[in-house]
């Protein structure tokens, strides 16, 4: 099997073996675009939590995210690459993210992630998430409502173009080359709002909310071909999204926070996210 980072699948990777085509700029209800946004999804910085007004100075936590499915039809490029076969783009089951609260007083927090660069299975992530929100309860031991606004940036650098076995293809494009080292920038930008109850005397907390994302996904090919020729080429779109999303948090101890979340896109998918919190 060939092996290729789950989150570009987008066409026009592949370099041409012909003359190397120019930079690819996809409608935004093409293929290319659909599926960009698609593996986005799980990469948007979401709350994972239910809205409480912060009491405590930090919180430390590990969230885990699945990655959709990108269907072969949606992996087959329209624009950029057309007449290629579908793009290898469900080979990683999901996403693995550190985040870190601050609370600022006054029903504010502070919150960020970072992957840090280290390569696993020939895939380097450098991705960064800071989201600042607020929340106030509407009546003692009643709805909380919070607002909050996120974004998310940073590179993945991966062979997603050519790979070893597309290098060891007679049939590929990439046979007789050099590994690719392509790279992704999934930037987002976003706002979403949320309300949620307590139930069992607030150890429960259940919680929904809608929001709205930005996404600029940059995807740039890095490959060097049997005969010396590199392409460079260049992926680019903007897509606006609308955004649902429910969940529960439950307090297993004092200080300790368990949270479930479905996350999605009515116009792409939906994913599923867990994490885990803790105070010192």
């Amino acid at each position: 099997m060939r092996r290729a980072l789950w989150i570009v699948s987008v066409a026009g990777l592949l370099p041409s073996a012909l003359a190397a085509q120019g930079d690819c700029f996809p409608g935004t209800g093409s293929r290319e675009a659909r599926a960009l946004a698609l593996v986005s999804l799980p990469i948007v910085f979401s709350r994972v939590g239910a809205p409480e007004a912060p009491t405590h100075g930090l919180r430390f936590g590990l969230e885990a995210a699945r990655l959709p499915q990108v269907s072969d039809r949606l992996a087959t490029p329209t624009i950029c690459r057309p007449g290629k076969g579908p793009e290898n783009v469900n080979l990683l089951p999901g996403l693995l993210r550190p985040r870190v609260a601050l609370a600022l007083g006054h029903g504010l927090e502070l919150e960020g992630s970072w992957i840090p660069p280290v390569r696993v299975h020939q895939v380097k992530a450098n991705l960064f998430g800071v989201a600042l929100s607020g929340s106030a309860a509407l009546a003692p031991a009643g709805p909380t409502v919070g607002l909050r606004v996120h974004t998310t940036f940073g590179v993945i650098h991966a062979p997603i173009t050519c790979d070893d076995d597309a290098l060891r293809d007679p049939d590929s494009e990439c046979f007789g080359g050099t590994r690719s080292d392509d790279e992704f920038r999934p930037t987002t930008l976003g706002v979403e709002a949320a309300i949620g109850w307590p139930l069992l005397g607030g150890r429960l907390r259940p919680y929904g909310g809608a929001g709205y994302t930005r996404l600029q996904p940059r995807v740039r090919v890095n490959f060097t071909n049997s005969i010396g020729d590199t392409d460079r080429r260049r992926v680019k779109v903007n897509l606006d999204r609308a955004a649902l999303f429910g969940g529960a948090t439950w307090l297993a101890t004092p200080r300790v926070e368990l949270t479930g979340e479905v996350y999605g896109a009515p116009a792409d998918g939906v994913t599923a996210r867990v994490a885990i919190r803790a105070r010192p």
